[in-house]
């Protein structure tokens, strides 16, 4: 149940958003259906990881794959198995009273916080998101991060990140956008007003630098991709880093080299599907460490057989992750 008024959301999350959150991915069964016991499998393994939340149908869960009806499921399995760990529900897509539907159903199953991009397809000039934001936000009194990526088809510049951060009830912006200006000026600028985050751990670097601090990792796929619950390496360094302590020597040591093959993977991955989010890259790694996936929906493509092989590999090899060959 939500825990704050509308007027007060961005002081709330101050205090809700901080160190490492997940991105979960939506596991499917045999059938092709929602794998329920998988997902709820999936939670608590990344809770054990020791991560402070976690988004559902986010990218990465595939949302674009699911009916209105499964991701309604979907929340209402995730808010279930959370319990009183943070969760944020996605809530994006081109049809305005779709999107009220999916901000009714987050509000009664206990979600306290929403996630929204733009709405691709029928929008690509950036005075007609921030209006569509506007308005969206007028239908909530729940606090929403805004997502700012290029799969909705329209990024926003820093000065257009502000027009959205001074909707009341807009907390902060998911800045990945991929463009690190963007990244570096929206902290600058805009860190002061609302939450900025972006999802990867050169930003912390960068804020040493430049004097901010990231307080929250909002989102990714890293922590239940590089950690075990017997070595939790980049979850302890993001929630340090998230409190100003960057610990270099742990992220030599423990971090360094698996990221490099995820660098790795991950543009390749993208690259060949055309700027796609890998899903099927994080999904096939998630297998690998023992989460549930099933695969990625139509239209993206599982991965070959041949790069799973060789992926699976050049994981084994780092001994870290305790996969077998």
């Amino acid at each position: 149940m939500k825990s704050y008024i509308k007027n007060e959301s961005k002081e709330w999350a101050r205090e809700f958003l901080n160190g490492q959150w997940s991105t979960l991915v939506t596991p499917f069964d045999d059938r092709g259906e929602i794998d329920e016991q998988g997902l709820r499998f999936n939670i608590d393994y990344i809770k054990s990881l020791g991560s402070n939340g976690a988004g559902c149908s986010w990218g990465m869960g595939e949302f674009w794959s699911l009916s209105i009806n499964e991701r309604k499921k979907l929340m209402d399995i995730v808010i279930d198995q959370a319990k009183n760990w943070p969760v944020a529900a996605h809530v994006s897509h081109t049809s305005v009273s779709d999107i009220i539907d999916l901000m009714s159903c987050a509000e009664k199953s206990g979600f306290e916080l929403l996630v929204i991009g733009a709405p691709y397809f029928a929008t690509r000039k950036p005075s007609q998101v921030i209006d569509f934001i506007k308005y969206i936000s007028s239908k909530t009194d729940l606090a929403i991060m805004y997502y700012n990526s290029p799969q909705f088809g329209t990024i926003l510049n820093s000065a257009e990140l502000a027009e959205i951060v001074n909707i009341e009830n807009i907390v902060g912006v998911k800045e990945a956008s991929f463009n690190k200006e963007i990244s570096i000026n929206s902290h600058l600028e805009l860190g002061q007003k609302a939450i900025i985050s972006t999802p990867d751990e050169w930003i912390y670097w960068e804020g040493e630098k430049q004097g901010f601090n990231q307080q929250v990792m909002f989102a990714n796929t890293s922590d239940w991709r590089f950690d075990t619950p017997d070595n939790n390496s980049y979850t302890k360094f993001v929630q340090m880093a998230s409190k100003g302590t960057i610990d270099n020597d742990l992220y030599e040591m423990e971090i360094k080299d698996i990221k490099q093959i995820s660098d790795k993977w991950w543009q390749k991955t993208v690259s060949e599907a055309g700027g796609v989010l890998p899903v099927a890259l994080c999904k096939y790694w998630g297998e690998l460490v023992g989460m549930n996936s099933g695969g990625p929906r139509p239209p993206v493509h599982d991965l070959l057989s041949k790069d799973k092989q060789d992926l699976k590999i050049e994981l084994a090899s780092l001994d870290k992750l305790k996969i077998s060959l």
